[in-house]
């Protein structure tokens, strides 16, 4: 299997991808718990699990684009080695 995109836009993708899915999960759990410090009143967002539902599918999709350039920086680097089986 070849890979689809470069090497170098394989890994800024991982890279890229694992920090939005740290961070955008602390920002979901924050509204879902409607902290108040956080959202700097007591009606704004008026639904806070509703703003951390979306939120989460962000972390979702974030995920897909993880396991795909993952598996292209895998790609990569299976054929910088002389592909899956190296005779050397």
């Amino acid at each position: 299997m070849k890979p689809v995109v470069s090497a170098l836009n394989a890994w800024s993708c991982v890279i890229i991808s694992a920090f939005a899915i740290i961070i955008l999960s602390v920002l979901g759990s924050l509204y879902s718990s409607n902290n108040h410090a956080y959202t700097g009143s007591e009606g704004e967002p008026e639904d806070g699990p509703a703003v951390a539902a979306s939120i989460y599918i962000a972390v979702m999709v974030y995920a897909g684009f993880f396991v795909f350039c993952g598996l292209q920086a895998y790609l990569h680097m299976r054929d910088s080695r002389g592909g899956a089986i190296s005779l050397h």
